[in-house]
């Protein structure tokens, strides 16, 4: 059992590990392209990332693997907690954007193949050129295809595994129906200085997605605020990449899309909204932040997916049964397709979560005039027979026209509350983003991606499927 000195050497090194570093040698990244030649933003070779790492602080027993509760032997915390800072530039006194994610990114990290190889795991650029590949063979152009593998890769990498490599079927199922466009661009029907009007034109979601939060960030670079909506847009993937976009940019980020009906209203027993996602981003000191990515439903479709992939059950309060109640079947539950709200039923109080999903459909299907509610279609892994026509919506604010300090005021808020006294000694409080932030530096240090064996299992019949190159292991 850890002593208290233990643990509090625990906090401590956690503590730094998101908020402490000393900049080394910046490291060249690879420039791909996240947004289409066709947008307004002006676009730019990617900027050299600088490397930050914590100081040497050498503590027993604490590795990231301590903090999500596997053992591990004694180790130099500094070895296993680095990751990248992106960080914004300035041209002729106008904010050039990065063409690349904000610093969690996996693009500019050194995956080791050979040690992904030896444990089983899937390299994370390996990852990468196998979604390239095979939305390229879906009718998808080049550029298309990087920003959508560069969402659903950075998916995994965070942690989030059902918005990943589980989502790209779908999407090339999608493609070959014609459901959805992969050369599809988007274009801005009406604008102010700071809103904009988009149709996505029935385009891949990550494609949408960027360009929409990219004119955000712009029109907030210029007047203070940029709001966003569009319409005819696809799944767009996690919510915090585009949070983190403004982030890198300097700006506080919000994005939030519809689905399709998978959500029972309180005392409903069917589905009437979607999961109706919901992230805010805010950038901190020292590459510290405030990512928070929800669904406004207890859980996202694709986490009872994983389950089912896993033949596990499903904890009480994720979905209904066909009977409007509760149900622990993951099969049932996705037969069913009627997930809980957050916070479950009426009486443990998911009539909130039921209000948050549907303030998030008036500021997507509403304010963007796209399909909405039990009006958008179904969405299977076989993919859909018509166009989705989802609502978005991407809000970028500039903190400089506020209270000086945003940045550092955001910092020690964070560390407040990581300080505060722990229920658990083996679980310290954690702030929104921690978690990704965890998994990083895990997926980092064992040098590859840990997919379930059935997720290979599928990814191998695909790549039959379209003539592509199998992923290594």
């Amino acid at each position: 059992m850890q002593t208290t000195r233990t643990v509090r050497l625990a906090r401590a090194c956690f503590q730094n590990l998101i908020t402490t570093g000393a900049p080394l040698t910046p490291l060249p990244s690879h420039g791909f392209a996240t947004c289409d030649a066709s947008s307004r933003i002006v676009q730019t070779p990617a900027h050299n990332t600088t490397t930050t790492m914590l100081t040497n602080v050498a503590v027993r027993l604490i590795s990231v693997s301590e903090v999500t509760g596997t053992s591990t032997s004694s180790t130099n915390c500094a070895d296993s907690c680095v990751w990248k800072q992106r960080r914004p530039h300035l041209t002729s006194g106008r904010q050039v954007l990065d063409s690349t994610p904000f610093i969690h990114t996996q693009q500019h990290r050194k995956m080791s193949s050979s040690v992904a190889a030896k444990q089983g795991l899937v390299a994370v650029e390996e990852a990468r050129r196998f979604m390239v590949d095979c939305l390229v063979k879906a009718k998808t152009p080049l550029a298309h295809a990087k920003q959508q593998a560069d969402l659903l890769v950075e998916a995994d990498y965070r942690g989030h595994f059902s918005h990943g490599m589980n989502r790209l079927e779908m999407y090339i199922n999608d493609l070959h129906k014609n459901s959805c466009n992969g050369e599809a661009i988007p274009a801005v029907l009406n604008e102010t200085p700071a809103t904009a009007w988009v149709d996505g034109n029935n385009g891949l979601g990550a494609v949408v997605g960027n360009y929409c939060m990219d004119l955000a960030i712009r029109k907030a670079k210029e007047v203070g605020v940029g709001w966003v909506c569009a319409k005819r847009s696809n799944h767009y993937g996690i919510a915090g990449w585009y949070t983190l976009r403004a982030m890198n940019a300097g700006c506080i980020g919000m994005s939030m899309t519809n689905t399709s009906p998978l959500a029972s209203p309180t005392r409903s027993k069917e589905a009437a909204l979607g999961t109706n996602p919901i992230s805010v981003g805010a950038p901190g000191k020292d590459g510290d932040g405030f990512v928070l990515d929800m669904a406004t439903t207890a859980v996202a479709v694709g986490k009872i997916e994983m389950q089912r992939r896993k033949n596990e059950p499903i904890p009480v309060g994720w979905a209904q049964g066909p009977d409007g109640h509760p149900t622990t079947d993951a099969n049932v539950a996705f037969e069913t397709a009627c997930l809980m709200p957050l916070g479950g039923t009426e009486l443990t109080s998911g009539y909130k979560g039921y209000g948050l999903g549907a303030m998030v459909e008036v500021f997507c299907g509403i304010l963007a005039g796209s399909n909405y509610a039990t009006k958008i279609r179904k969405w299977t892994h076989a993919g859909a027979d018509s166009e989705a026509d989802l609502g978005q919506c991407f809000v970028a604010i500039n903190p400089a026209c506020f209270a000086p300090g945003f940045e550092g005021r955001l910092s020690d808020l964070n560390s407040i509350l990581r300080n505060m006294p722990m229920t658990d000694p083996d679980h310290p409080v954690l702030v929104a983003g921690d978690p990704e932030r965890i998994h990083m530096a895990k997926v980092d240090k064992e040098g590859g991606l840990p997919y379930h064996v059935n997720q290979i299992k599928t990814c191998t019949e695909l790549s039959e499927r379209l003539g592509v190159k199998p992923i290594e292991q």
